[in-house]
């Protein structure tokens, strides 16, 4: 199946054929994206997939390398297919993959390490470079996961050590800038370029300034670079202080912030009969 320098690396037939005869298979003219279709113990490829679907018709080719990483990925989880749903899945992915192998050719170079680098940069030029200051965040959030899952997929077919260099200094910047474009619920804090009007609000900006009050509060012990990297995001307030402290998951710690933030300006704007001027959260609520 897909090449890397020229080698092959197609599915075994005894890692996926002989696991998956004689099983119902989905139709393959069906609509419903494969994403759609991965069984919960497979949950972890299910990006990947989404990721195909979304540049399908950009690339197919590299859509194809795509949802052949899942399928490799899919039968290292569960190599005898003993899940609920596993070996229906593997056999229709496998189906596809056999078709997709000879209906699609790289566009953009002669082999499909070079095709799928020169996709990357293609993507980030167009979508992040160009875009991270005229999109909404969550357009960003959607382009930076799918930049991420593309890297992924890259190393798998490019040979170890072949990666050029653009490619390379395109992913560190992912790397470095995708956490500005967390999905988030309501408030986008971390977003550049253009941003919603609900961060506008003076209530919604003087509760981030309150929060961002860490003044007074001790100083951690550890400050080693191990430690500062996994705080996640550079954000000095105190949640930020509380998950450094305590090992908070990061998804909760930004899902507490929304909400801190929201119940501070809900709280204190009922109290200001005129908003003209409003830049701090009154310290009685």
């Amino acid at each position: 199946m897909a090449s890397s320098s020229g080698l092959a690396r197609t599915p075994s037939k005894r890692m996926s054929r002989a696991q998956t005869m004689m099983v119902e298979i989905p139709n393959e003219d069906n609509t419903t994206a494969d994403s759609e279709l991965v069984p919960s113990s497979l949950a972890s490829i299910a990006p990947i997939l989404r990721v195909a679907n979304e540049i399908e018709k950009d690339n197919p080719r590299v859509a194809y390398l795509c949802r052949f990483h899942a399928f490799e990925k899919a039968h290292q989880m569960d190599p005898t297919s003993s899940g609920r749903g596993v070996r229906q899945f593997k056999t229709y992915l496998l189906h596809r993959l056999e078709r997709e192998e000879e209906e699609t050719i790289p566009k953009l170079a002669r082999n499909d390490p070079r095709e799928i680098q020169m996709y990357y940069q293609q993507f980030y030029l167009k979508n992040i470079a160009d875009g991270q200051y005229t999109k909404k965040p969550e357009e960003m959030a959607k382009i930076y996961q799918i930049a991420s899952v593309l890297f992924d997929v890259l190393r798998t077919v490019v040979p170890v050590g072949r990666v050029d260099d653009q490619t390379q200094r395109f992913a560190e910047e992912v790397e470095k800038k995708k956490e500005q474009f967390e999905h988030y619920n309501i408030l986008p804090l971390y977003a550049v370029g253009v941003k919603p009007a609900i961060m506008e609000l003076p209530e919604i900006q003087a509760a981030l300034r309150a929060i961002q009050n860490v003044e007074g509060l001790p100083v951690a012990r550890d400050t080693s670079d191990d430690t500062r990297r996994e705080r996640g995001k550079p954000v000095n307030d105190v949640l930020d202080w509380l998950s450094f402290h305590f090992g908070f998951q990061k998804g909760n710690v930004a899902n507490q912030r929304e909400h801190l933030i929201l119940l501070l300006a809900n709280m204190d704007v009922r109290k200001k009969e005129n908003l003209e001027g409003y830049t701090e959260v009154s310290t009685r609520l």
